[in-house]
């Protein structure tokens, strides 16, 4: 055994003290670090909302506390009368609470709006908005981006696809259209395939198609796929306006184009529907931007329902909500598009969550036709480089709203983050 030297005991002491003033450097660095969160616990003390119609109707919602740091949260599409939800009812689970219990006020929001409709819909989007300000809250607080406190990142950068709407054969905007989404990068275009003023409808109400109109729809589709490269993906959206028979017709005909997927062929509440379809052709079936919570994406997975699934995370219940969907996905090896038609500041958002989860394929972008707001409505200006986003590093969403710009799109009669009169 060696004998303990005096020369040993003052070399071995010596590497103790070293290592004890490299343990005091860690710590006084974390304590730098985390120093403004050893005050007193956040304490949330206002909630105010701001409405904008852009892509539809947008709620924009932020969470105050009484340390001066707030969170900025949004929400889409069922978003009319969200904030009325949220000032009458969730804002009674939020005051005087720790924001950064995420979890525990999105379940208290949830479990208590049970006979209030939190299954889905307005509730539910209100619910959503909510829990993205209590991210982006959270991160500032703690001073890292969503991103890291969901797991860390897989993907330092977010593939975008390019929603171009409707399409006409021959046409020089369409031309135009499809010409600029190429420039400005993008490696998957969606175009809709459900078209109202198809000069072959014979009813108002009914989409069953019936031949000319459906070989009119295929031809457009033919047409799109021809003027874009082999590389740059193509993917079709019918927004649930099917019948089954007429689905089955145009995922059958699509075929020989080798989609990228085609979306939502029939409405999504019926599932077995879906599935019918999805089981009558090699067409890939997506689905999930009208579906709420992680319990309306466990069916469709069950019942293999769907190829792809789309779920909005600024409308299906937040961040978390959404990485949970994403996770209960990946368990059934399915890949993952999420929707998304808001702004720089949701769309980030949904990029933080995006940037985590492996089962991810690209994200949807859906300002081409307003390119001016969307580079003016943050101070960072646009976030778009050749075809992808760049998850923000900062603390929180990473973004901040230039208000001037958004305001221009403010819903006439609504609040602007103003403290609510009810």
């Amino acid at each position: 055994m060696r004998s303990l030297s005096r020369r040993w005991f003052l070399r071995s002491a010596g590497s103790l003290c070293g290592g004890a003033l490299a343990l005091a450097r860690l710590s006084a660095a974390i304590q730098t670090t985390s120093s403004p969160y050893r005050r007193p616990k956040l304490k949330i003390t206002d909630v105010r909302t701001a409405e904008v119609r852009v892509h539809g109707h947008q709620l924009h919602v932020r969470i105050y506390t009484d340390q001066g740091i707030y969170g900025h949260g949004e929400a889409t599409d069922a978003a009319a009368g969200a904030a009325s939800i949220i000032q009458r009812h969730l804002r009674f689970v939020l005051l005087g609470q720790d924001p950064l219990n995420i979890e525990l006020l999105f379940e208290r929001g949830r479990t208590l709006g049970i006979f209030a409709g939190a299954q889905a819909g307005q509730y539910v989007t209100a619910l959503t908005a909510v829990e993205i300000a209590l991210w982006d809250l959270a991160g500032k607080a703690l001073e890292l981006p969503i991103y890291q406190l969901l797991g860390g990142k897989v993907r330092d950068r977010i593939r975008l696809y390019c929603d171009t709407g409707h399409h006409e054969v021959d046409n020089e905007k369409s031309r135009e259209i499809l010409a600029r989404a190429r420039q400005m990068g993008f490696s998957i275009i969606k175009m809709d395939c459900d078209d109202p003023r198809n000069p072959y409808r014979w009813d108002r109400l009914n989409w069953t198609m019936n031949n000319r109109e459906l070989d009119l729809v295929v031809k457009r589709v033919e047409w799109v796929r021809q003027q874009l490269p082999q590389e740059i993906e193509l993917a079709v959206d019918g927004h649930g306006r099917f019948d089954v028979v007429t689905a089955k017709r145009l995922a059958r005909a699509f075929e020989p184009l080798r989609l990228l997927y085609f979306e939502e062929p029939v409405p999504a509440e019926n599932v077995a529907a879906m599935r019918e379809v999805r089981e009558s052709t090699a067409t890939p079936i997506a689905c999930g931007e009208n579906r709420y919570l992680r319990h309306g994406f466990t069916d469709i997975l069950e019942q293999r329902a769907a190829d792809i699934l789309t779920p909005d995370f600024q409308k299906c219940g937040g961040l978390f909500e959404g990485r949970k969907i994403a996770d209960l996905a990946h368990a059934y090896y399915t890949p993952i598009m999420p929707h998304c038609v808001v702004s720089p500041i949701g769309t980030m958002a949904s990029c933080h969550v995006c940037a985590t989860i492996p089962n991810f394929i690209s994200l949807e972008w859906h300002w081409f036709d307003d390119l001016e707001s969307w580079r003016e409505w943050v101070q960072e200006g646009d976030i778009i480089k050749n075809g992808f986003i760049e998850v923000s590093d900062r603390p929180g969403i990473g973004l901040t709203m230039n208000e001037e710009a958004a305001r221009k799109r403010q819903v006439p009669g609504t609040p602007w983050f103003e403290p609510w009169k009810g």
